[in-house]
């Protein structure tokens, strides 16, 4: 739940600033930070890395 409330706060903040100052650069950090927490989510499992992606995604 914190991790949820966490990224809702930063898209938020990213939202705001990239309307108000007109960069779109603000915009692409929500993107960013669900990648990041993706892959430590990933890197965290037991098995090795490519096992996992495999896993995740049927690569066979």
């Amino acid at each position: 739940m914190i991790v949820l409330v966490g990224l809702l706060v930063i898209t938020g903040i990213s939202l705001f600033l990239g309307l108000r100052k007109n960069k779109l650069i603000f915009l692409t950090v929500p993107f960013i930070s669900i990648f990041l927490y993706f892959l430590v989510q990933i890197i965290m499992v037991p098995a090795p890395f490519f096992e996992t992606l495999k896993f995740i995604f049927s690569l066979s």
